[in-house]
């Protein structure tokens, strides 16, 4: 079986790919302090309470954050005592990367991005809302084209609290209507929809720049809070909160497919 990490800046996401199906998921908070043994013992439990702990036998990794980076390929080569394969902008994924710097790409955008060119092999945007909210771009021709990075919705609400004496933490939530008659709803509005607006106007723009606008554009969301925007939205076509540990299966089987091919050359 394989295991697929996909480490962000908020979350640690986690599943285990049985050869046809998710057998499990999981979804961590993420904690640069926490030490190779504190994760390796959470992760054994969950593996250990699923029942898949000793079949196991590959990991696949895309990592935003460095430390943590060391923590997990620790874990999975002395506590798992597995393969790990750590994706960058190097690993043969089938993706031809158009940015500027390649390696400056995060992991998981080059992830998310294979993943949405296999489930439509097509054009796609795809939109990731969590620590921060990422628009990438994908060509008809499997190409990474470059995208969009704005400050994620939380982050704007802890600034929000922090700056501002008058107001407080909200939940992350979508108001009754627009127009807030209390400042509750009135936050909450300015940030739910307020993000939304911004999505839409992104999208918009987004397309009108795709060099491949003349096809059907397939919009994808993903990430920790997609669930939270999509249901008030009409631009978002399809969602995938674990869009990124589908990349990773795709990765792993593309990787291992290529090396089998070079033993038998």
């Amino acid at each position: 079986m394989l295991l697929a990490l996909d480490i962000g800046n908020t979350n640690i996401t986690l599943g285990v790919w049985n050869g046809r199906s998710w057998q499990h998921h999981w979804r961590l908070l993420t904690n640069s302090a926490q030490t190779a043994d504190e994760y390796g013992i959470i992760l054994k439990m969950l593996l250990q309470d699923a029942g898949v702990l000793t079949a196991v036998d590959q990991a696949i990794m895309a990592s935003v954050v460095p430390a943590l980076s060391r923590t997990f390929s620790q874990i999975c080569q002395q506590q798992l005592n597995v393969p790990l394969l750590t994706v960058n902008s190097d690993t043969p994924m089938g993706l031809t990367i158009l940015a500027d710097v390649p390696s400056a790409v995060g992991a998981d955008r080059l992830v998310n991005a294979v993943a949405a060119f296999e489930l439509f092999q097509a054009p796609c945007i795809i939109i990731d809302i969590g620590t921060a909210t990422k628009f990438d771009l994908v060509s008809s021709r499997q190409e990474f084209l470059g995208g969009v990075i704005a400050p994620g919705l939380g982050l704007a609400a802890e600034a929000l609290a922090s700056r501002a004496a008058k107001l407080s933490h909200v939940a992350l939530e979508a108001p009754p209507k627009t127009i807030g008659k209390n400042t509750v709803h009135a936050m909450q509005s300015g940030l739910v929809f307020g993000y939304l607006s911004l999505i839409e106007g992104l999208v918009n723009r987004l397309k009108a720049e795709h060099p491949d606008r003349g096809q059907k554009i397939h919009i994808l969301g993903t990430g920790g809070l997609i669930d939270l925007m999509a249901p008030h939205t009409a631009v978002i076509d399809h969602t995938d909160p674990w869009l990124t540990l589908t990349g990773l299966r795709v990765i792993h089987e593309r990787v291992m497919r290529a090396a089998g091919d070079k033993v038998t050359e």
